[in-house]
């Protein structure tokens, strides 16, 4: 195993190792290693040693750090100026039952942007890469490269910040990211919906973001799943929750100007719940039941995903829950479909992509994780693919 603690270390080795043509398996906390195909027969390249703070001017709304530095560091540095990653990266631990470092959130902040990590407020505030200003990062060519700035702005040509963003480590390991940074909102309050069924809660959450109330996250817990947050205190109805966040007073009146709007029997999560409801959607913690049932991540256009899910039931067993105004679907099987008939009614639904999050050791062996690219796609990805690492030494078949 090998611990960098400096880019240079990580120039070394990956040269040593595209020269005797030895595969790396790319680790920071190991938080998400249980998602993609296993790799295997290859030496492990962990990152955590490779930690710490660059700089931080919350006045410019500007971090950087080394790409194994903590996440849970980052927040907590973060809250004490008021300030936060907008997009809300997930905390994948609860749902794939590891142990990961104490201190709460696991995972790093390299982590974060090689899998194009987001939460609820992705519809409002994007994915990481949304937020990257710049990389450092050495490609499986042994080349040490450096991309983008401490500011948002127009590029001529390839923007490689962005590129790394959700190559799962495939393309090069990255050393140092710097982020864009906001203000966190003051206060917050979730507007609770009970008793609509998956389809009419796709309206209503399509009304809702429609309106001026500045929702900034909408999703429906059907009862199966309402009753597992929140401590069981929605009782276990359906709830269709849109949050709204802001100045209190300007949250108190959006909060009732859209329940007006909507004409529905509702009630109003006060901010310290809201904030923990909303961290159990965004870590999917309705599924995290210490089982080794599967869990897939599936993102289809926000009014069809209520519609997949009731065409899917009548083949499988699944539960299911919606983020992201019904376009990102969270599914748990209680009997296995095949992956290839799942993504052939995700087309049928008009498109869109699966990825299995939670599986056995075996279906990790024998089921494609990750949705394939269209040819198109396919062929564009496999000629970054080469010009990054063409011995195909990081992360060897991870994501296909």
């Amino acid at each position: 195993m090998h611990k960098p603690t400096t880019s240079a270390d990580i120039l070394a080795i990956i040269q040593s190792a595209n020269a005797s043509n030895t595969p790396l398996e790319i680790l920071g906390h190991g938080s998400k290693r249980r998602i993609g195909a296993p790799v295997e027969d290859a030496q492990i390249l962990d990152l955590s040693k490779l930690a710490g703070i660059n700089f931080y001017e919350p006045e410019e709304l500007v971090l950087s750090a080394k790409a194994g530095t903590p996440l849970a560091e980052i927040e907590k540095l973060l809250a004490k100026h008021g300030q936060e990653l907008a997009f809300e990266p997930m905390d994948y631990a609860p749902l794939l039952g590891g142990k990961f470092p104490k201190g709460g959130k696991s995972g790093t902040i390299g982590g974060v942007l090689a899998t194009n990590a987001a939460g609820p407020r992705r519809l409002k505030a994007g994915a990481a890469r949304d937020h990257i200003l710049g990389i450092e990062a050495v490609t499986g060519r042994g080349d040490l490269f450096k991309s983008g700035g401490r500011v948002m702005k127009n590029v001529t040509g390839y923007d490689l910040s962005k590129g790394m963003a959700g190559s799962w480590g495939t393309l090069a390991v990255l050393t140092d990211v710097t982020f864009k940074v906001l203000p966190a909102a003051e206060t917050e309050m979730t507007l609770v919906l009970p008793g609509l069924d998956d389809a009419q809660a796709s309206v209503v959450m399509a009304v809702a973001m429609g309106s001026n109330a500045e929702v900034s996250s909408a999703a429906h817990l059907p009862y199966t799943v309402s009753a597992t947050v929140l401590g069981g205190a929605l009782k276990g109805e359906p709830a269709t929750l849109l949050r709204i966040e802001g100045f209190p007073k300007s949250v108190d009146y959006r909060v009732g100007q859209l329940a007006k709007l909507l004409k529905l029997k509702s009630g109003a999560l006060p901010e310290k719940q809201s904030r923990t409801l909303w961290r159990e959607i965004r870590d999917a913690v309705p599924f995290a039941d210490g089982t080794e049932k599967s869990v897939w991540r599936v993102s289809v256009a926000p009014m069809s995903g209520h519609a997949l899910v009731a065409d899917l039931r009548l083949h499988s067993g699944v539960d299911a829950f919606y983020d992201w105004q019904g376009g990102l679907v969270w599914l748990r099987m209680e009997s296995e479909p095949d992956a290839s008939a799942l993504r052939a009614l995700i087309e049928h639904h008009g498109g869109g992509h699966a990825t299995l999050i939670r599986a056995t050791e075996q279906q990790r062996k024998t089921t494609a994780c990750f949705h394939s690219n269209p040819p198109a796609h396919a062929a564009l990805t496999n000629r970054i693919k080469e010009q990054f690492d063409p011995l195909g030494i990081l992360n060897p078949a991870r994501i296909g």
